[in-house]
């Protein structure tokens, strides 16, 4: 079975933790993780990856610069933002953004 790599980041390795397992919870899913930009970066070339979730704490310049490199993916990854509010929210997000995009 294909499983949906989702790059999540942010800068709290304990929070970023807590959001890693709740998207491994759907065995639909792949959660991995980077708390720098380098390591989103390293981690986004290493695999392909359908959803980069910028978690609390990237700040408006980081976000850009790492889209900017993001959408040199064809197709490029769905973006989303998450400020937290537990497992129920971040998976209607997930799954939102996934219906958008025809998934």
């Amino acid at each position: 079975m294909h499983r949906l790599n989702i790059l999540a980041i942010h800068r709290d390795p304990l929070i970023l933790a807590t959001v890693l397992r709740l998207i491994n919870t759907n065995e639909k899913w792949n959660g991995i993780g980077a708390i720098t930009d380098e390591e989103a970066v390293e981690m986004f070339h290493q695999q392909p990856v359908g959803i980069v979730l910028f978690c609390a704490g990237i700040d408006p310049e980081s976000e850009e610069k790492l889209k900017a490199v993001f959408n040199t993916q064809n197709p490029p990854p769905i973006f989303l933002q998450h400020y937290g509010g537990g497992s129920g929210l971040l998976s209607a997000e997930i799954y939102e953004a996934l219906a958008k995009q025809g998934h």
